[in-house]
């Protein structure tokens, strides 16, 4: 594996940045769309780019296209499916919560990555990574807790942790996906995994709403001129996504991406009109003392 420095934080800084105005696009677009339709978005205009960003990668590199043993299937579907589910599980949690407090809950996501990425890949947690995962996590659960609204009962919840489980599930099926290429090129594995994580993706959900409920097919490219820079947003933050994933371990790459519930907080504040609490700020401190300390690690 190629050496990464700080280029992986960097990737995954610009992923959490990209990822978080996707989110609030997608949210608009439930409205009209429907769940399943929002989060079909993403990767019917999405994998367009994709295949551009790999086109681009194999021009300007130089590098040959992997060629994928059948062990990279299993990680990719794994990957894909996850994927799906977890955006459509957020979409709906964002319709019952607000924008920030369902982010923060999603982003319980990296103790999850942690033990999974250990199970499945053996990637190494040591004790100060442990350390600085709990504190972040500490962070968001602060920032999530609003006993005042709590009011609508507890499925929201659940239905935002259960949407960063699959996260987890997915970033692990992508890393695993990625290093089962063994490609020297570490921005040709990566990029190469999104097209087809993408196309696929795109293919199972267009295949399911023609079969389901074409009427959203139809309102999506009714909706075009949003879903197309939604679609975009996706793929350019899923392409920084898969190369951090490329250089270093999925719990690193997810706790750093907390950074992207301050992101949510300052969509919040400046789009939707949130004022930041005390307790808020407790949540936001620790936050970057968690990933602080995840940086001086590394």
């Amino acid at each position: 594996m190629i050496e990464s420095g700080w280029l992986w934080a960097v990737f995954t800084l610009l992923a959490a940045a990209g990822q978080t105005a996707r989110n609030a696009m997608q949210r608009e677009l439930t409205a009209s769309l429907g769940t399943v339709g929002a989060t079909h978005v993403r990767f019917l205009f999405g994998f367009p780019f994709a295949l551009l960003f790999l086109l681009g990668v194999a021009l300007f590199s130089g590098s040959a296209l992997p060629r994928p043993d059948t062990s990279f299937v299993p990680w990719l579907l794994a990957g894909a499916l996850f994927q799906i589910g977890a955006t459509a599980t957020m979409l709906a949690a964002m319709g019952q919560r607000s924008f920030v407090m369902v982010v923060a809950y999603i982003k319980t996501e990296p103790i999850q990555v942690a033990i999974f990425g250990l199970v499945f890949l053996g990637d190494a947690v040591t004790v100060p990574m442990m350390a600085a995962i709990i504190i972040a996590t500490v962070g968001v659960v602060i920032m999530s807790f609003k006993p005042e609204g709590m009011t609508g009962g507890i499925r929201p919840t659940l239905i935002g942790l259960a949407s960063g489980g699959m996260f987890a599930l997915s970033a692990i099926g992508y890393r695993g996906a990625i290093l089962d290429l063994g490609h020297p090129n570490f921005v040709m594995a990566a990029t190469f995994t999104l097209a087809c994580g993408l196309v696929l993706q795109a293919a199972l959900l267009t295949a399911y709403l023609a079969l389901r409920d074409r009427a959203v097919l139809s309102a999506i490219m009714a909706q075009w001129r949003p879903s197309l820079f939604a679609g975009f947003m996706g793929a350019t933050a899923s392409q920084f996504w898969f190369l951090a994933f490329a250089l270093a371990t999925a719990a690193s790459v997810r706790t750093l991406a907390l950074v992207e519930v301050l992101f949510a907080q300052a969509i919040s504040t400046f789009v939707f009109g949130h004022k930041t609490t005390p307790r808020e700020g407790l949540g936001i401190l620790l936050i970057v003392a968690g990933v602080a300390l995840l940086i001086w690690m590394h």
